[in-house]
């Protein structure tokens, strides 16, 4: 029998919150980008994705297959040859991800303009909040 959840972010202990924890971690909105175009391997990923160490790839893609987002394929070859795609899960995932990724991406500048202003008004100010 499969239970069924209806989620409520707001509540502290409602599982949604894992989930959200998942889809919010820049390097989860990276790779599911990455691998939109297809089937990649481990250093083809790391490559394609600037600044991740292979560690935090490597526990990144463990907890995205854990999660039914991404599937690891093994081949039998010598030497094996391993890769990493979308679920079918993680294929509904992209269009968000995509959006947020493009956002960002517009909206960088005004926002680090934000920080640098607010960071000017605290030091001509300090202890204002």
């Amino acid at each position: 029998m499969r239970i069924r959840w209806e989620g409520d972010a707001f509540d502290p202990e409602c599982p949604t919150r894992i989930v959200l924890d998942r889809v919010g971690d820049k390097w989860t909105v990276l790779i599911v980008d990455v691998l939109d175009a297809g089937p990649k391997r481990f250093n083809e990923i790391r490559l394609a994705i600037g600044g991740i160490t292979p560690k935090v790839l490597t526990s990144t893609l463990r907890s995205l297959v854990a999660d039914g987002l991404v599937t690891r394929e093994v081949f039998a070859e010598t030497p094996p040859r391993v890769e990493y795609a979308l679920t079918e899960l993680g294929r509904s995932l992209q269009e968000p991800v995509a959006a947020l990724r493009r956002w960002a991406e517009a909206n960088v500048a005004a926002i680090s303009e934000n920080r640098d202003r607010r960071a000017a008004e605290e030091q001509a100010s300090p202890g204002r909040v």
